[in-house]
């Protein structure tokens, strides 16, 4: 699924890195900002599990993983309604709304659903995204959709886990105020004594090493951005 900082593009890469270190004596394979779910409906694993603390973004997986059929277009009034009133409409419509409504994924920051290109073209992403996920479900039922905060499998142990976390100098928040990088890397380095836990940020603290990195053009409102995407283990 379209998501704000997914990895698609990298999953040729990330995924048989992370595969290699699933083995026949790993509990569950285990991403804790499941996001958009495009590495995890790659990855091989008896026992996987997907969480997020976006308790909107959970109730669309286990909804689709139902058979809910998706609202067929979501125009800019109705998202902005939507955004305004999120009690007042179902889980999984807010979350398509805030994810494949909005401008590049970003949670709601602004209507995306549809508009013209530059070439004056109509296209409507909404309708794009919609598909997208429709061809990615039949790789999402055998995860274990759960609405948890990333802390909450700290007392895990043999699995293999993947943080693709907000990345540090970002402008997100993680539950409606700044992310904590610093208990954040604390946790990985407790969590990692009894499991493999793998990071994909753009830096890390000097005890962890970068085990794959590659560069990437990262877009900004007007300018586009070179960053150096890695991923870390301890």
């Amino acid at each position: 699924m379209k998501y704000m900082g997914s990895k698609r593009r990298f999953a040729k890469y990330l995924v048989p890195i992370i595969q290699s270190y699933i083995t026949e004596d790993t509990e569950s394979y285990i991403e804790n900002f499941v996001g958009g779910a495009n590495i995890i409906d790659k990855i091989k694993c008896d026992n996987k599990i997907g969480a997020d603390n976006n308790e909107y973004l959970i109730q669309l997986y286990n909804s689709l993983k139902k058979g809910y059929i998706p609202l067929d277009f979501i125009s800019r009034e109705d998202f902005y309604d939507i955004k305004g009133n999120k009690e007042g409409y179902p889980k999984e419509v807010v979350a398509l709304c805030g994810i494949l409504a909005s401008y590049n994924g970003n949670w709601f920051r602004a209507y995306g659903g549809y508009s013209k290109t530059k070439t004056g073209k109509d296209r409507n992403y909404y309708a794009e995204g919609v598909r997208n996920i429709m061809k990615q479900l039949s790789d999402l039922i055998d995860i274990d959709f759960q609405c948890k905060d990333y802390k909450e499998f700290s007392n895990v142990k043999n699995c293999v886990i993947y943080c693709d976390k907000e990345y540090e100098n970002t402008d997100k928040t993680y539950k409606d105020k700044k992310f904590n990088h610093k208990e954040f890397w604390e946790w990985v380095r407790k969590v990692s004594k009894n499991n493999t836990v793998l990071v994909s940020e753009h830096n890390a603290p000097n005890d962890f090493k970068c085990i794959w990195e590659q560069e990437a053009h990262i877009t900004h409102p007007n300018q586009k951005v070179k960053k150096i995407e890695r991923l870390f283990i301890l």
